[in-house]
């Protein structure tokens, strides 16, 4: 299980949502705007002292095609923190392309359940600490959340929790929560399916969609009892630093790494 979030350092992880060579943001995955250009955000970030950066590819999936290599490279140049990428990563060589490209760390999601196997063979290859399981959650019913494919918009019947327990016997190294139901309406994270998971399974969690506050992010460390918070809205429309948070944070008695 994870340990309390006073006994660990709490990562603070910048989360871009691109579609080609832009920073976009959407509300439910929906009704995406562009916000600027993706390299620029991700250095302002890097500079305020992110600790990692996750880059997201949002439309890849859902049109079948491959994350692009050559934004990917632009975005991470000169980024010297670890990148997550994910976004139509479908193959061994797909992956092995993101890696060769900036990449440090790959977050599969819609391939990963169609063809499980493509974890397992990802983490017998490049390792466990290359490769992210990446879940969006809706929920369902009260006490039930399914996990959704394709940007969000394809149902599978898959139960969340389930899922994740899968996903680590498969030996991902890391787990990517993000709720759709939250994503961009800056209202709190879904404590609720993220605490069921983090305490289900033994590998770091990390929390996405719905930040609005210094408040909910740290809601969701102490209750959800996650490893690490992907933050969006609050940086790109500069209602917080990364430096502001982790201020706040450790006035709060989150260990974090400045």
């Amino acid at each position: 299980m994870n340990m309390d979030c006073k006994d660990k350092i709490t990562r603070i992880i910048a989360k871009l949502d691109i579609k080609g060579d832009n920073l976009i943001k959407g509300m439910h995955f929906e009704g995406i705007r562009v916000i600027g250009d993706a390299h620029s955000y991700a250095n302002k970030y890097y500079l305020d002292n992110a600790d990692e950066i996750i880059y997201i590819d949002s439309v890849a999936s859902l049109y079948g095609r491959n994350i692009s290599i050559d934004h990917l490279k632009r975005t991470v140049d000169n980024i010297f923190i670890p990148v997550t990428v994910g976004g139509g990563i479908r193959s061994v060589k797909d992956i092995e392309n993101v890696l060769n490209a900036g990449g440090d760390k790959v977050a599969i999601n819609s391939a990963a359940i169609r063809s499980p196997e493509l974890i397992s063979d990802a983490v017998r290859i490049f390792g466990s600490q290359c490769i992210v399981g990446s879940i969006q959650t809706k929920q369902i019913n009260s006490s039930s959340w399914e996990a959704l494919i394709d940007g969000g918009r394809q149902k599978t019947g898959v139960n969340v929790v389930e899922w994740s327990k899968i996903l680590v016997d498969l030996g991902v190294g890391e787990i990517l929560l993000t709720s759709v139901d939250k994503s961009g309406v800056k209202k709190g994270y879904d404590t609720e399916i993220v605490k069921q998971v983090s305490t289900s399974v033994s590998v770091p969690i990390i929390a996405s969609g719905g930040e609005g506050s210094i408040d909910d992010i740290i809601d969701v460390v102490i209750h959800g009892a996650v490893d690490a918070v992907a933050i969006a809205s609050v940086l790109h429309f500069d209602f917080l630093s990364i430096t502001r948070i982790k201020e706040l944070m450790q006035h709060n008695g989150i260990d974090i790494r400045f």
